[in-house]
């Protein structure tokens, strides 16, 4: 199949995952920055790709990159690509335009450039004047950045965070992707106990237990390149089929949800009924202050609720109190927290975390506060 360029796009902080897991799926000459990892490939990885990638946000096909200083050369460079290829004579196609630090400020002039000088070219190529637009949607994005044009062809559709099986959350949801990382980040292995004790709709236990499982986080949900017909559907038939073949069972299962809210519970149940692991995480109705730990070994991690996004003060500092309470002398535990609180540490008084790592949380900066506990024996 023919050569082309792909980008996996990501939230600030996550970048290295996404490259593990590109790497662990077998591509190389990957080149990472801000928010993005790019890569050879051929169109039979698209589907691969989407089903796989468990931590970024989106697979875009790279159609072009040039200098645009002025709109005549933003109109003249794009109208040069093979968007033939791809954009079939029905298919409907919207461009998203984004600019930054560069001479054409104008995101919405640029991206009716862009469309303008893709509608010429298709014209030309299938020798009509008028589109019907019935057939596969088709989105363009493109990204000026310091005068330079990225034009890409986004394979995903909806963000690869949505793998289908949370049709209900909570108040203020942890994104898959990033429930995924957290995991990813945490020393959990699947053959110890983990633990959320605020675990709301059970994001982070689902997406732990299917990296366990080996379930492809996308098996359950459309792409918008599967529409697409320069993508033939055996080549999507063949890579879900693949996907189904390599889910495992997980012997063992140790992990456990809390949460006082009896309603997200059962939606945490259900969420994981979807996605297929129900058997495999034990939830329960229970605060944390409620909590007891007879284990001297385990990984918990949780988001619990903060100021910006659920509740009021004096609740976050019995929850923090809580959980100093249960895990400051439980040294086997390692203990991975996400908040948007930088006041938490005051209160953990096991020591300083080891580790600190800053993400985003949706537009919201975080803190992954990480507490490494004793390695249990063998």
């Amino acid at each position: 199949m023919d050569a082309i360029t792909l980008i996996a796009t990501s939230k600030f902080g996550l970048e290295s995952l996404v490259k593990q897991e590109a790497l662990a799926l077998g591509f190389t000459d990957l080149q990472v920055s801000d928010g993005r990892i790019q890569f050879p490939a051929v169109i039979s990885d698209i589907p691969r790709l989407n089903l796989w990638l468990r931590f970024a946000d989106r697979l875009l096909l790279v159609m072009g990159e040039f200098e645009a200083l002025t709109f005549d050369d933003l109109f003249e460079q794009t109208k040069s690509l093979p968007w033939e290829k791809w954009i079939s004579a029905d298919g409907r196609f919207t461009v998203n335009a984004k600019t930054i630090k560069s001479q054409l400020q104008s995101g919405r002039s640029c991206q009716s450039i862009v469309k303008k000088a893709i509608v010429e070219r298709l014209k030309s190529h299938y020798q009509v004047d008028w589109f019907p637009e019935t057939g596969p949607d088709f989105t363009v994005q493109v990204a000026i950045r310091k005068n330079r044009a990225l034009l890409t062809l986004d394979t995903s559709g909806a963000g690869l965070h949505k793998r289908g099986y949370r049709t209900e959350a909570g108040a203020a949801p942890l994104k898959e992707t990033l429930a995924a990382a957290l995991v990813q980040l945490s020393y959990w292995q699947p053959d110890r106990l983990l633990l959320d004790p605020m675990c709301g709709s059970g994001t982070i236990l689902i997406e732990a237990a299917m990296i366990a499982r080996n379930l492809a986080p996308g098996l359950n949900r459309p792409f918008a390149a599967e529409g697409w017909p320069a993508i033939p559907s055996a080549v999507w038939n063949n890579a879900r089929e693949s996907a189904r073949k390599a889910a495992r069972p997980f012997p063992t299962p140790q992990i456990f949800g809390y949460d006082n809210d009896p309603h997200v519970i059962k939606i945490a149940r259900q969420n994981a009924a979807r996605a297929g692991v129900a058997a495999d995480i034990q939830f329960a109705v229970k605060p944390v202050r409620d909590l007891w730990i007879d284990r001297q070994y385990g990984v918990l991690i949780t988001n619990p609720p903060y100021g910006i996004r659920l509740t009021d003060k004096q609740t976050i500092n019995k929850i923090y109190v809580a959980l100093n309470k249960m895990f400051r002398k439980k040294t086997g535990w390692s203990v991975y927290l996400l908040t948007a609180d930088r006041k938490f540490p005051q209160y953990f008084k096991r020591g300083r975390p080891n580790r600190v790592r800053k993400l985003y949380n949706g537009a919201i900066q975080v803190n992954f506060y990480q507490y490494f506990g004793d390695k249990p024996p063998d």
